[in-house]
């Protein structure tokens, strides 16, 4: 059984605010400040879903998604932004996400969506 969630965010605060939230429920993290760090560590198959920033320092998160789409990584997205507008949020829903957060957000609301994840995650072939 899946237990870890991937995080990444460019924010040094809020990544660990949500490794924090994630430990306390139980959850085995792999945390993220940079997409190379990302690309480079990251293990998608073991992962319940990926919490991904939008904008990574000049980076697209949802550009980052669909890359990972293209490439066969179908894990589920909890997209977190402190950018809120209605082409972006369209724009992470055209991807297919599980959640769109707006920071800052309730520790209840990003752990509503993991489980949200978490039952995608098992229906999935």
């Amino acid at each position: 059984m899946r237990k870890s969630i991937v995080v990444l965010d460019d924010d040094p605060s809020m990544l660990s605010g949500i490794g924090r939230i994630l430990k306390h429920n139980g959850f085995d993290t792999e945390l993220f400040s940079s997409v190379e760090d990302f690309h480079s560590r990251a293990r998608l198959n073991d992962a319940i879903c990926l919490v991904l920033d939008i904008n990574l320092n000049g980076k697209s998160g949802i550009d980052l998604r669909r890359q990972l789409t293209r490439s066969g990584f179908l894990i589920p997205v909890i997209y977190i932004t402190a950018n809120d507008n209605d082409a972006i949020r369209k724009a992470a829903i055209d991807t297919g996400c599980v959640a769109f957060l707006t920071k800052p957000f309730p520790a209840n609301s990003l752990m509503s969506a993991i489980k949200k994840a978490a039952t995608d995650s098992d229906q999935a072939p």
